[in-house]
């Protein structure tokens, strides 16, 4: 049967099309600006080609003017053509040049470097209905996943996430011991830490590079035995007795997830709060196509649904789950109450109790 086509449909797709494709050639030059420091050397000022390549350390003047163009091109930075000069706005510094702005987004084009790195391992688990474990999908995708999730929790974590807790924050003024289960690279124990010098934290993941980098980090900044990481499954963590255990954007990418939140039950103390951290989403896929929606469903399919499926049970969340199949999941470990604290544009925060 033959399809009649919408001409103004058809356009609008292909424009579209256009767009996106644009989008996906930008980021292995986008990448060079930030190794390069480009980005960094023209936020301090207007520059031409030839200025802006000796200011960022003498690179070769004709690569950098192509790559000016194309950031021009892609509307990441300004072109003046009557001087030839390339600049920044400020809103454009806030992603490209300031690491603790909320928008800062290096972490993100190295995040998608990493997903086209595992295409081909992704693309046996589809044969197979197979994994990819989580230290095995691409060269250092642990890195680039804490760099992506850096600047929202900077922005976050002490500011909003953790007051929006009832009673929590002043517990961990006054002291209390926490567990950061699934903590990566340690930024979120270290945020913490800082901001609550009277308390003491562990740091749990699963995977040992991650925790070797966190507890360089750690020893970097002096924070003695008040601060420690350790490598253990969720379900394998030993101690007890947290007044808080905080997950930030993992519980949809472990394999048994309702088995994790029983074993968050138990290492709770009797009056403990456990704060969960998930991708903002609506509970049915119509309420997440959207831009957030997007970058989520793409990014579960290439890293979150292999990483749940190479591990027990495989129950594959992914990292569009939605609030009512996740609180499910947590009243299912045993806990009692479930709400929703808080929320950004790109997380929910769930308090259980």
């Amino acid at each position: 049967m033959t399809t009649a086509i919408n001409e103004d449909r058809l356009h609008a797709f292909v424009g579209k099309m256009l767009g996106d494709l644009g989008g996906g050639m930008s980021v292995p030059t986008v990448r060079l600006g930030f190794r390069l420091g480009l980005f960094d050397a023209l936020g301090e000022a207007p520059a031409t080609a030839s200025e802006l390549a000796a200011r960022a350390g003498g690179l070769h003047e004709r690569y950098v003017r192509e790559w000016a163009l194309a950031q021009a091109a892609n509307g990441y930075v300004d072109h003046d053509p009557s001087t030839d000069r390339f600049s920044l706005s400020g809103e454009q510094a806030m992603v490209f040049v300031h690491r603790d702005s909320p928008v800062y987004l290096a972490g993100a084009f190295e995040l998608i470097a990493a997903m086209i790195e595992a295409e081909a391992k992704v693309e046996q688990c589809f044969r197979r209905g197979t994994g990819v474990r989580w230290g095995d999908h691409a060269g250092c995708l642990f890195c680039a996943t804490g760099a992506f999730f850096r600047p929202g929790y900077v922005n976050n974590i002490v500011p909003n996430w953790i007051p929006a807790l009832d009673g929590v924050e002043a517990r961990l003024h006054a002291g209390a011991a926490v567990a950061d289960v699934g903590c990566g690279v340690g930024f979120s124990t270290l945020l913490m830490a800082d901001a609550y010098p009277e308390s003491r934290f562990v740091g749990f993941d699963f995977h040992g590079p991650s925790i070797d980098e966190a507890r360089r980090h750690a020893a970097e900044h002096g924070y003695g035995d008040r601060v420690r990481f350790e490598v253990a499954a969720a379900k394998e963590i030993a101690e007890t007795g947290f007044d808080l255990v905080t997950m930030y954007d993992c519980l949809h990418d472990m394999g048994d997830p309702r088995g994790c939140a029983m074993h968050m039950r138990r290492i709770l103390a009797p009056d403990g709060v456990w704060m969960i951290v998930e991708p903002i989403a609506g509970d049915a896929p119509a309420d997440n196509m959207n831009p957030v929606g997007r970058l989520y469903y793409n990014a579960s399919t290439m890293i979150c649904v292999p990483t749940s499926l190479d591990q027990e049970v495989g129950a594959a969340l992914g990292a569009q789950a939605g609030e009512a199949q996740l609180s499910q999941v947590i009243r299912d470990g045993g806990f009692a109450a479930v709400r929703r604290a808080t929320e950004g544009p790109f997380n929910m925060i769930l308090e259980a109790r």
